[in-house]
């Protein structure tokens, strides 16, 4: 018996999602400057807040391996948590042991630092700039004295002479302040250490509170930012997540694999508390930029007391310049490649930016920030400027760059942007993809009347220049197919620029990549096609003419060309006609060769050297014969 299908639940409508009108630029200002007052204000409480999110981000992925290997939730959590507690008191007790031992041998050093003091002073001539300025900050000192204690002027409280003129022995008094109380002690001793010790439990507290209520904070975000658009809230979130925490990772390692070779390094080289210094050295690299430097300073003043000579100073800087290069230029960006999606000035701005607000808790959490405001950049379209401003995506395309250096008139940079195009793409791709694009933008920008006729032609100038710079480096190959050597004698395809220079530069285009490839092509001017210098063009052996425009409204140009063209050349010679901006549509070409009566059509440079060179002699499109003769 054939059970009956049980009823299919139907989906409901989703409720509309209103439309979020753009917000004005003095709205957007005055917000920022309000969050900005927000960040500053309410540092106490965000500071905490901030590290735990960070922290839970970080010890997120163990807690979801220990869950998944059968581990309950709050197992999972106490045991991540006191990992990591029990990790950082071994590492405290490690460092305060070593900075005992380097305590009580730091009066053994002190003879050193004053011969090599001694050493500077002979060495260093006599009149240089290090005694020209001591002896300039004593002269400032002694005019200091002299203004605050004039000669002659007595000291305020001192009389010294009486009614007769007898001098008189001033009296000494002497303000003694009791003994602080034990209460008081405590105070000034342990007042500086308790706010530390409270943020440091306050960010515990809210670590195991964020795993332990993981998902149910996740569904409140998701319900208070993501509105009616769960699922690009939904992207937001995991895309900061994965980010933040490969970033915290990556870090992790990269400063693992410089503190462990900081410290071998000095044990061999001899300097004292190795273990000490490796340590600090990985926990300071968290720190962005002054990390490093402080992380040096200490290990290499330590070397210039502990021997009287200057060979461990040297080899201590260049330990440190060694792992710094290697680290900077080999671990980092193997390591974190587009982990942090954030571009070098962005993390520049932001520690200036975050250490402004929140001091030095604000330089170690100034990346991880302006990571969320990337991530919220790139999935919320109001706030697209950080995305912009912060993120390390090219603001702009190749193409719209290539045209930018155009317009600028700086054929130079254009050349060196196609240069490194072509490091890890192909010259077709970077004539179809990057610079005909830009002569199309040049294009629109001259229907549109904002660039001049002049700086049409100055922009096709420079275009054609840098084509000639690649016509050097790409020469005609010398493996060009059997094929193309036999069916294409010299001077066989002739590239017309048919308008203006644009057209004339996608035509030198083309012409280099016909040549490349072996055929005998050249390029061929407008001026050579207009009026009575048509009838001197060249006929003989030409087979194919391919006309190029850039703007893909000229039809009826196209059409008055062809129709000259024919009458000059006969109806034995093939015209091709290169939209280079036209709809590539399958419907498109058939219109455009109805329109113009063309014999083929083309929309892209590659497309037009295929049907040339790997195809041979292409066959007409069905064309309806009425439809050519109204074209002609």
């Amino acid at each position: 018996m054939v059970r009956p299908e049980p009823p299919r639940p139907r989906l409901q409508p989703a409720p509309p999602v209103a439309a979020v009108a753009p917000m004005s630029t003095t709205a957007m200002v005055a917000v920022l400057g309000v969050v900005v007052g927000a960040l500053y204000l309410g540092s106490e409480i965000l500071i905490p807040l901030a590290l735990a999110i960070l922290l839970s981000f970080a010890l997120a992925p163990i807690v979801i391996r220990l869950r998944r290997w059968g581990l309950g939730r709050i197992p999972s959590v106490l045991a991540v948590v006191l990992l990591l507690f029990m990790t950082l008191i071994g590492l405290g007790s490690i460092v305060t042991t070593q900075l005992a031992d380097l305590a009580t041998n730091l009066t053994t050093y002190e003879w050193n630092l004053r011969t090599k003091i001694r050493e500077l002073r002979i060495a260093l001539p006599s009149g240089g700039v290090i005694e020209r300025t001591s002896n300039m900050l004593q002269d400032l000192r002694e005019e200091l004295q002299e203004v605050t204690n004039p000669p002659g002027e007595e000291a305020e409280g001192e009389d010294t002479s009486s009614g007769e003129g007898e001098p008189v022995k001033p009296v000494l008094v002497r303000v003694q302040s009791p003994a602080p109380t034990a209460l008081e002690t405590l105070r000034n001793v342990g007042g500086p250490l308790i706010a530390p010790i409270a943020t440091a439990g306050l960010v515990v507290v809210l670590v195991i509170f964020m795993l332990l209520q993981r998902e149910d904070l996740r569904d409140r975000v998701l319900r208070l930012v993501g509105g009616g658009e769960v699922a690009r809230a939904t992207e937001a979130m995991d895309d900061a997540a994965k980010r933040i925490s490969r970033y915290l990772l990556m870090q992790l390692i990269i400063n693992v694999l410089y503190g462990i070779p900081v410290g071998i390094g000095l044990y061999f080289i001899g300097v004292p508390n190795p273990i000490l210094w490796g340590c600090l050295a990985t926990v300071l690299r968290f720190i962005p930029y002054l990390g490093p430097v402080i992380a040096a300073l200490f290990p290499i003043a330590l070397s210039f007391a502990v021997a009287p000579g200057w060979t461990l100073p040297l080899l201590t800087i260049a330990l440190f310049v060694a792992l710094e290069l290697f680290s900077n230029n080999v671990l980092e960006p193997w390591l974190y490649g587009a982990s942090t999606g954030l571009s070098p000035v962005a993390v520049l701005v932001a520690a200036v930016f975050w250490t402004m607000l929140w001091g030095p808790l604000g330089l170690l959490v100034s990346t991880p920030l302006t990571v969320c405001l990337v991530v919220l950049g790139r999935h919320v379209p109001q706030l697209g400027f950080f995305n912009v401003l912060l993120g390390d995506e090219p603001a702009l395309s190749p193409e719209v760059r290539f045209y930018q250096r155009l317009l600028a008139r700086d054929p130079d940079e254009a050349t060196a942007l196609a240069e490194e195009y072509l490091e890890d793409g192909s010259l077709d791709r970077l004539y179809d993809s990057v610079i005909l694009p830009a002569l199309v933008h040049a294009e629109q920008d001259r229907l549109r009347g904002s660039l001049p006729r002049a700086a049409v032609e100055e922009i096709a100038e420079d275009t054609i220049g840098v084509i000639e710079e690649l016509e050097e480096d790409y020469l005609p190959s010398d493996e060009a197919g059997d094929a193309a050597a036999v069916s294409l004698k010299p001077t066989s395809i002739l590239c017309v620029g048919a308008r203006n220079g644009l057209d004339e530069a996608a035509a030198a285009m083309l012409t280099h990549l016909l040549t490349q490839r072996g055929a005998g092509a050249r390029a061929v001017s407008r001026a050579e096609i207009s009026g009575r210098r048509l009838a001197s063009l060249e006929r003989e052996g030409i087979t194919l003419v391919c006309l190029s425009y850039v703007n893909p409204e000229a039809t009826q140009h196209a059409q008055r060309t062809i129709r000259r063209l024919r009458q000059h050349f006969g109806t034995e010679v093939r015209v091709m006609l290169g939209m280079w901006a036209a709809d590539p549509s399958p419907e498109a070409p058939r219109e455009l060769l109805a329109a113009t009566g063309a014999d083929l059509m083309v929309t892209s440079l590659r497309q037009a050297v295929r049907q040339i060179i790997e195809e041979g002699s292409p066959e007409q499109p069905e064309v309806e014969p009425e439809s050519r003769t109204t074209a002609a």
